[in-house]
C-alpha cells in the first residue's frame, strides 16, 4: 500500500488543551485511518515550524485524502503538509521508466541567451 507523509502544526487552542489535558493521539488517528481501509504507521513530534508528523499507509490517494479530511474537520491543526512516500524499489522504477522516455527538454539557459543575442545582432 502506498505511504504518505503529513506534517502538522496545531493551533495554539489545541496545544493549550493537549498540554491541559495530556493524552496520546495515535490511537483516535489509527481508528479513524481504519474506517477509509488506512493504517498510522507511525507519528513523530518535533518542534519548530512544525509541530510532528504521521506515517499513514493507505489504500490509494481517495482514502488517503478522505482520511485527511475527516481527520482536519475538527480544526485542531493549522497547517498540514502532504507528501506520497516511495520505497527505494518503487523509486528505480519510477526511474527506470523515466529513463524510457524521449521528451527533449528545452536548452541550458546559457544556450538559449546566446542564440538570442545572434538573432538580435542579426537584425
Amino acid at each position: 500500500m502506498p505511504r504518505y507523509m503529513v506534517q502538522f502544526a496545531y493551533t495554539p487552542e489545541a496545544w493549550t488543551s493537549l498540554v491541559k489535558h495530556p493524552q496520546d493521539r495515535t490511537e483516535g488517528l489509527d481508528a479513524l485511518m481504519h474506517e477509509f481501509g488506512a493504517h498510522l504507521v507511525d507519528m513523530y513530534f518535533y518542534y519548530g515550524e512544525w509541530d510532528g508528523f504521521v506515517i499513514i499507509e493507505a489504500p490509494d490517494d481517495t482514502a488517503f485524502v478522505a482520511s485527511l479530511l475527516a481527520g482536519n474537520s475538527p480544526g485542531h491543526l493549522r497547517a498540514t503538509k502532504i507528501s506520497r512516500l516511495y520505497t527505494a524499489a518503487e523509486n528505480f522504477e519510477l526511474l527506470k521508466r523515466a529513463s524510457e522516455a524521449s521528451y527533449q527538454g528545452p536548452p541550458p539557459a546559457d544556450l538559449m541567451e546566446l542564440r538570442w543575442q545572434g538573432e538580435q545582432s542579426e537584425t
